[in-house]
């Protein structure tokens, strides 16, 4: 890849997991070849460091820390931040979103549920209704599935063809470095839960009233195809995986570890961007207020 200047390759060097980080083991390095989601435990816990009580008080304080760096994300102003998490049914995408960024001002963070395309949607490129809602100078915006539904779905579904789908690779592998280029830093998510795990979380949504909004029948029938979109999810992991914009693949057997993993990666982000206040402003210097 070729980048314009220096920024652009600080920016990316912080998306890099140090070497002897537990997150290194997690990423996908840009290139890498036969990516095998059976070889990435769900239920492995890398950043734990003691008992679910601790862990729970870890991801507490990092979300307040989250929350004191996205006030000085939002008056520095020279970067942008896109989360996108990604997963199956069940993986904690909501979750991860409360429990991260719970914290942080709704004036500076903003969340993207994406459903299935609109007719309006439908009638432009698949990628107009993303560009749409990236973050602007300043802000956070964390994607609840994305335009990588666009991979996944058409391609289990037989609706795309293999040429069509490594298009769309292509596509969107521009489109994270134009954002990249542009001072948007991403990060990208698969939550990794197990089939059995799977299971557990849809029974209790079944068998708890308060949860059945949650719940469509068709969700079983998503299920069904589960070796279908593992495939699916190694393909775009191979194919999307890049210097401007690799992915992690976090264990999320765990609700507690997967924030915690999350929270720790996006604190450690943020605090490598070398942010800072604007300059002082000479006009208000020895203002006195009445």
């Amino acid at each position: 890849m070729n980048t314009r200047n220096g920024k652009d390759q600080a920016l990316f060097q912080a998306l890099r997991a140090p070497v002897d980080s537990p997150w290194a083991r997690w990423q996908v390095g840009p290139g890498r070849r036969q990516v095998r989601l059976k070889d990435f435990d769900p239920g492995d816990k890398p950043f734990s460091k003691g008992s679910k009580a601790e862990d729970q008080a870890r991801v507490l304080a990092l979300a307040r820390e989250i929350d004191e760096l996205q006030n000085l994300f939002y008056a520095d102003g020279r970067h942008k931040l896109l989360v996108i998490l990604q997963g199956t049914d069940t993986s904690g995408k909501d979750g991860t979103i409360r429990g991260v960024f719970g914290q942080t001002s709704p004036l500076g963070v903003h969340t993207v549920g994406w459903k299935a395309p609109t007719e309006p949607e439908r009638a432009h490129d698949y990628l107009w209704r993303i560009h749409q809602q990236v973050p602007a100078a300043g802000h956070i915006t964390v994607f609840n599935r994305s335009h990588y539904e666009d991979v996944l779905v058409p391609v289990v579904n037989g609706w795309i063809t293999p040429e069509q789908t490594k298009q769309r690779y292509q596509h969107i592998n521009d489109f994270e470095r134009l954002l990249a280029e542009t001072g948007t830093v991403v990060l990208k998510f698969m939550l990794h839960i197990g089939f059995d795990e799977q299971r557990e979380r849809l029974q209790e949504r079944v068998d708890d009233v308060t949860k059945h909004w949650k719940f469509s029948l068709g969700d079983l029938e998503v299920r069904k195809q589960w070796t279908d979109y593992q495939k699916a999810y190694e393909d775009l992991l191979e194919a999307t995986s890049t210097a401007w914009a690799p992915w992690t693949v976090v264990p999320a057997n765990s609700k507690t570890h997967r924030n915690l993993m999350i929270a720790t990666i996006v604190r450690d982000t943020l605090q490598a961007l070398d942010l800072r206040f604007p300059p002082e402003d000479p006009a208000l210097k020895g203002l006195r207020v009445e």
